[in-house]
């Protein structure tokens, strides 16, 4: 069985209360938990908070909730702990970012088809088709060995290509930049939640390559729908525009 989990703070340094902006009519948390749930890989799906304004407003709208510690350093910190509160038998979690409304459920199936056990960790990637994209340092790119596992995460182009124009360089490599959603093995989630912040995890402000430093295997999967998350309020604008819905 997958539970699907949706961290949701309040105190976004960038965007407070975020998570209850309205969205079309409704919150956005209540758009991100209306979609994941349309995917069918999910036993259970709930939104992992750290405030009470959030908990009272999902109650509300009817989604499941759980309430967990303000003090969590990531997402997947707050996963394990709503993990250890939510009944049930789970070989998987799965967790959606809680700032992309309009996520795509086949983009959440696509991650949910490598959990087969064997898997200890998956995430996503989308293809670079052009040079602005592959040398923008907010956009994480990814190297990967030939069992589509993450060799590395970089905000710089990785791999370097010699004696080829910079700005040729995705027409003569595949290259991919990271989705973040992740699937962590039940097991391995509480292994790698007992991790000490890593020194190329510092380096890179990456929390992935903690995981990669201690040994763990992320695998990556293709997906070819867009990410269309809200970091700043001038983002919904953007967003609304990209899909034509105002």
């Amino acid at each position: 069985m997958i539970l699907g989990i949706i961290p949701a703070r309040y105190a976004s340094s960038r965007f407070p209360g975020k998570p209850l902006i309205d969205i079309l009519d409704k919150s956005m948390i209540q758009r991100v938990y209306e979609q994941t749930i349309k995917a069918k890989c999910f036993s259970k799906v709930v939104i992992a908070t750290d405030d009470e304004r959030i908990f009272d407003h999902v109650k509300n709208f009817g989604g499941q909730v759980v309430m967990t510690s303000t003090k969590h350093m990531s997402g997947t910190d707050r996963c394990f702990e709503a993990l250890k509160k939510t009944e049930g038998d789970f070989s998987y979690i799965i967790n959606i970012q809680g700032d992309e409304p309009f996520i795509n459920p086949e983009q959440i199936d696509e991650l949910a088809s490598v959990c087969n056990g064997e898997t200890e960790l998956a995430t996503q990637m989308i293809a670079v088709d052009n040079y602005e994209m592959l040398f923008d340092k907010g956009e994480v790119k990814i190297a990967l060995n030939n069992k589509m596992e993450a060799l590395y995460f970089s905000r710089s182009v990785i791999p370097f290509l010699k004696n080829v124009d910079e700005k040729e360089w995705h027409l003569h490599h595949s290259y991919f930049r990271h989705v973040g959603m992740y699937a962590y093995r039940t097991d391995i989630l509480e292994k790698i939640c007992t991790l000490q912040a890593s020194a190329l995890e510092k380096s890179e402000s990456l929390e992935q390559l903690r995981w990669l430093e201690n040994g763990f295997k992320i695998k990556c999967v293709e997906t070819k729908y867009e990410s269309h998350c809200i970091d700043l309020p001038q983002d919904i604008e953007k967003i609304f525009k990209r899909m034509g819905l105002k």
